[in-house]
């Protein structure tokens, strides 16, 4: 399929970039290919009277970290404003990262963090730059290692706001609680899983009240969530890997549920995948630690989830390609032109969809 398939027209006034307040305020769009008319307007606390009593909830409890840290190069006496966004850690003091702007960088390099050159209490945050890729992609040391590198970028970081937000604002002090989720447990990503963003105490109540249970499973999302498909065509699109977890009882409890007639609803793209990737042919959910790389496009048969709760996505992304696989590329080309009609709010602080599977 050819990228362009996948593209719509947005205006840019309804990016959102600040979510609802409270956040269980958002509105949902209900796509129901089975259903006439397809669509309906309805708000996120409707949530529970549109699932059934033994339905399952699965959420994504990863954490993000404050990963945007600011500084400046030092280079023979010369210095450059620098922002890095941490991705990966692949040391105890040693981080994967992507440098803005990384031309300014090269091996050897030293970057002291913090705005105007503050230190945190644990002295100067400073790195050197061991390694520049391509596409921004840098490695970095710091003089911090472990725990003592883990509070100095608590303390001096910002969160990672996706590009269409964080080059209209910078990220602030509120953004540490809008941006991470009430459920957040297990620190590692970068990017959070926006899907969950909707959910409070007081919804989380009232689907309980219902007989909808809730579960949780682990992804740390990355950076790749926000990279463009460069690829023509979108079979030559490398997914990127992204760390995850299933426990042992997890798989058991959703099981069950699938087993007694219950529909599996996954909240967020990030859920999916990773059941995805751990489901079997058959249908059954195996408890998994590791990577998945899978890459959901028109076509895919879905094994596990029988719902998604996702929120609008970017045009020609991989996550529009996974909402497309999920309901049909024409019937969400037309969703997604129901809600910019509607003036529903786009991306990570916006709106949600609750999607219901195409038909065979």
């Amino acid at each position: 399929m050819r990228i362009e398939e996948f593209d719509y027209h947005l205006p840019e006034e309804l990016i959102a970039l600040r979510p609802a307040s409270p956040r269980d305020t958002a509105r949902l769009l209900v796509v129901d290919p089975g259903a006439t008319p397809p669509f309906a307007d309805r708000a996120i606390l409707d949530l529970p009277e549109l699932l059934q009593p033994g339905d399952a909830l699965v959420f994504n409890d990863t954490k993000v970290i404050p990963a945007e840290l600011r500084g400046v190069r030092v280079r023979d006496g010369s210095e450059a404003q620098i922002a890095v966004t941490l991705t990966e850690r692949i040391g105890a003091n040693r981080w994967q990262a992507l440098a803005r702007p990384a031309k300014r960088l090269k091996a050897g390099d030293r970057i002291v963090f913090g705005e105007g050159g503050d230190v945190c209490l644990l002295g100067t945050l400073a790195a050197t730059v061991e390694a520049r890729g391509r596409e921004g992609e840098v490695t970095l040391a710091f003089d911090f290692s472990d725990a003592s590198l883990d509070e100095a970028i608590a303390r001096l970081g910002a969160m990672p706001l996706p590009p269409y937000i964080a080059s209209r604002r910078p990220a602030d002090a509120q953004d540490r609680i809008d941006y991470q989720t009430s459920f957040a447990r297990v620190e590692g990503a970068v990017a959070s899983p926006t899907a969950g963003l909707h959910f409070t105490q007081r919804l989380m109540d009232a689907l309980a009240a219902r007989g909808v249970s809730h579960h949780f499973v682990t992804l740390h999302v990355g950076p790749g969530t926000f990279l463009p498909v460069r690829s023509a065509d979108i079979a030559d699109h490398v997914m990127h890997e992204e760390t995850g977890a299933v426990s042992e009882d997890a798989a058991g409890a959703l099981n069950k549920v699938k087993q007694g007639g219950g529909a599996i609803v996954a909240v967020g793209t990030t859920s999916l995948r990773l059941l995805e990737s751990a489901a079997n042919a058959q249908g059954r959910l195996a408890p998994i630690f590791g990577a998945t790389n899978l890459f959901i496009t028109p076509g895919y048969r879905f094994r596990f989830v029988d719902r998604l709760v996702t929120n609008f996505h970017l045009p020609r992304s991989t996550l529009f390609m996974l909402a497309a696989a999920f309901s049909g590329l024409d019937l969400m080309q037309r969703a997604y032109a129901h809600a910019v009609q509607q003036r529903y709010r786009f991306y990570s602080y916006g709106d949600a969809c609750l999607l219901s599977p195409a038909r065979e």
